[in-house]
């Protein structure tokens, strides 16, 4: 299975609520098959990533910072 997902004008799109709208961002898509289209806000054009639920929620828990304890 190929990573990159053909272009689907049917996908709804969604983005970060801490999106400014400046086009910075990522924006994702449910496929409804456990899985999740990705693209750039920049170049829409191209064709989306797709991700397991799984592996888009590990990587976007490295991006987390960890906890840090306050005492």
């Amino acid at each position: 299975m190929s990573a990159y997902l053909a272009h689907d004008d049917n996908l709804r799109w969604r983005r970060s609520s801490r999106s400014v709208g400046m086009n910075n961002c990522v924006e994702a898509a449910s496929l409804g098959t456990g899985q999740l289209a990705v693209r750039d806000s920049k170049d829409t054009g191209r064709r989306p990533l797709r991700f397991s639920a799984a592996a888009w929620e590990s990587f976007v828990g490295t991006l987390r910072p960890a906890a840090v304890p306050l005492s």
